[in-house]
């Protein structure tokens, strides 16, 4: 499996008793499949995995791989703090049907970098999924480091990395691990269109839970190496990645989904996009709404 190009990290929709939405969840994911996104991640930070029960987590991967019947990837979050716990939720995500499993680095626990060898290669080595590394410092509190990656990269059940700093010298230390083996994935939406025009093999993306048009469209631009068409193109989507970080993920795109008729509210301690911010809310769905017609509209040309 060669993972590219334009995958979401769903967003977990509740009603408006906190429950789980399997309607607005199909929504989300006929939505997806029918502009273009080319991977999901189920129950990763953006789906509020720490706040679902198991039977949960169950049910939306096993609806979603129903629901996807294996017209692309579906990756589960599948990352804890502690190796074995988190083998066996790999072994449970692979059980469901999952593809791969994203790891993220042990939360909370900080391990060293032999650590983090140690805890990938574990799962790697136990073959339930294939494994997507997953780095993102500024959550998890510990950085898997390049030398470290270039360890792992070779692991023949170890697929790829999705790597969330934003710095362009992590980017080109990683892209020199990537071949037919190892794909090289961002995490940061902003500094997407340049990790892909230098090489990275597509995002896992936050915004394209309610863009997924115009990232399908960055990624075939800036794969096809239209550098010029994809930097104007991305530069129409920053006002959506400046609102998308105005709190803390998943708030601001749950916000956004919400105007859009999919979904209500988070689970505590996550709460509902600030007072402040919800007029600005209201602006940007308008004009998420247009860039996604205009999407649509250039398919369809």
């Amino acid at each position: 499996m060669r993972l590219s190009g334009s995958i979401t990290a769903l967003a977990t929709p509740f009603n408006v008793a906190g429950e789980i939405d399997l309607d607005a969840w199909h929504t989300l994911l006929a939505t997806q499949l029918d502009n273009g996104t080319q991977g999901f991640v189920v129950a990763g930070s953006t789906g509020e995995a720490a706040a679902l029960y198991d039977i949960e987590y169950d049910t939306l991967l096993r609806c979603a791989v129903e629901f996807v019947a294996g017209r692309v990837p579906v990756l589960a979050g599948t990352g804890l703090s502690n190796t074995a716990k988190t083998i066996e939720l790999t072994r449970r995500a692979a059980a469901l049907g999952a593809d791969a499993a994203l790891v993220v680095t042990p939360p909370y626990v900080r391990p060293t970098q032999a650590g983090l060898v140690a805890h990938y290669r574990a799962i790697a080595d136990d073959g339930a999924l294939p494994v997507v590394l997953y780095n993102v410092p500024g959550r998890t509190g510990g950085d898997l480091l390049p030398e470290t990656v270039a360890e792992l990269a070779g692991h023949a059940r170890i697929i790829g990395i999705k790597e969330a700093r934003s710095e362009p010298e992590r980017m080109a230390a990683l892209l020199a691990f990537r071949d037919e083996g190892f794909a090289v994935l961002t995490g940061d939406d902003p500094t997407a269109a340049r990790a892909m025009l230098a090489g990275a093999d597509g995002v896992i993306s936050v915004a394209s839970n309610v863009l997924p048009a115009a990232f399908r469209r960055l990624c075939d631009l800036c794969r096809e190496g239209k550098t010029e068409q994809a930097q104007a193109w991305d530069a129409r989507l920053h006002a959506a990645y400046d609102f998308l970080g105005i709190e803390s993920n998943p708030i601001p795109v749950k916000a956004i989904l919400a105007l859009q008729g999919i979904g209500h509210g988070l689970r505590l301690p996550l709460v509902p996009l600030s007072a402040p911010y919800r007029d600005l809310a209201a602006t940007l769905a308008v004009e998420i709404r247009d860039i996604e017609h205009a999407c649509r509209d250039s398919f369809a040309a």
